[in-house]
């Protein structure tokens, strides 16, 4: 399957692109690098450093320095001055490719068929590229996202960090007519990086088994420290590409979904209409449940593919 990631690295974005690297199954085409977790020189140079760590030889592009309207907003609690704290990676000679990240979504686009969407951050880079070439739909099978949630979410008592910096490309990405299916914290939640899983994930003895030790040591750090997750926060986008390796693991639920974009207290809301209440026409695929176990096993044969 062919697939473009638009990620902001990122720890749990790092490990989605491990995943999307390793798998047999995947044909990267490429990744536009959006800013998120931090500002989009760190997120640009953190995707450059993964990929040549990891050896994952695809075009990176830098993308939007920020949202469509707003302010941007970062996340260093979580993530760390870098983005990516507490890997250390050898000198970096990858060199960013020159396009805008938007521009490269399109170039990729067009130039192939049945394109899946992966983003893992903000969608400031889908929504331009969406705006700037609409021809690019006739090209994407369907867009699966990291973002949102049905419940609460976990930046305002009603917003997901990743649709909250930027709604008012969400809501032309929710909007667009195309196949959308949302991995929001309903789901994202339930996939605890135990220490257990730790351990055994470094057990696996390579580059990337280690690589994804040391970044879950500082993530499940500052997820306590924030969250007060004690042994473990979620690991949410991996969920992403863990759903097209294995569309079993993760169960959705069409509904209609519409994004607050109001700007008052639930500005960045994903309204997930779960009991058709509205009779509105079902834009999205909302995940509802995940299998656990299986998920890890998949992460698991992910790594073990870098040996």
């Amino acid at each position: 399957m062919n697939v473009i990631l638009d990620s902001d690295p990122g720890h749990d974005d790092a490990v989605a692109i491990l995943l999307a690297g390793s798998s047999k199954k995947i044909n990267l085409l490429g990744i536009s690098v959006v800013s998120g977790n931090q500002t989009i020189e760190k997120t640009t140079v953190n995707a450059l450093h993964i990929c040549e760590y990891l050896g994952i030889d695809v075009p990176i592009a830098m993308g939007a320095e920020r949202p469509l309207k707003k302010m941007p907003m970062i996340c260093p609690e979580i993530h760390g001055a870098s983005g990516l704290d507490g890997v250390t990676f050898p000198p970096l000679h990858k060199k960013v490719d020159l396009r805008q990240g938007y521009q490269l979504i399109i170039d990729l686009c067009l130039a192939n068929q049945n394109v899946i969407l992966v983003p893992t951050g903000p969608l400031t880079n889908i929504a331009l590229a969406l705006t700037h070439e609409p021809k690019i739909k006739d090209h994407i099978g369907k867009i699966v996202l990291m973002g949102g949630s049905m419940g609460f979410g976990n930046v305002t008592p009603a917003a997901e960090f990743n649709i909250l910096v930027d709604p008012e490309a969400a809501e032309i990405v929710f909007a667009s007519g195309l196949p959308l299916y949302m991995n929001g914290l309903d789901v994202t939640r339930e996939v605890l990086v135990h220490r257990s899983i730790i351990d055994r994930m470094d057990q696996i003895d390579n580059v990337a088994s280690h690589f994804f030790h040391d970044l879950m040591m500082t993530f499940n750090a500052n997820q306590k420290k924030v969250f007060g997750w004690v042994d473990g926060g979620p690991l949410h986008d991996p969920v992403t590409i863990v759903s097209l390796l294995d569309p079993k693991c993760v169960t959705y639920q069409a509904m209609n979904v519409t994004i607050d974009v109001s700007g008052g207290p639930s500005y960045g809301r994903t309204n997930c209409d779960r009991y058709d209440y509205l009779h509105l026409p079902k834009n999205a695929y909302v995940a509802t449940a995940i299998d656990v176990a299986r998920y890890w096993a998949i992460i698991e044969e992910g790594i073990k593919a870098y040996s």
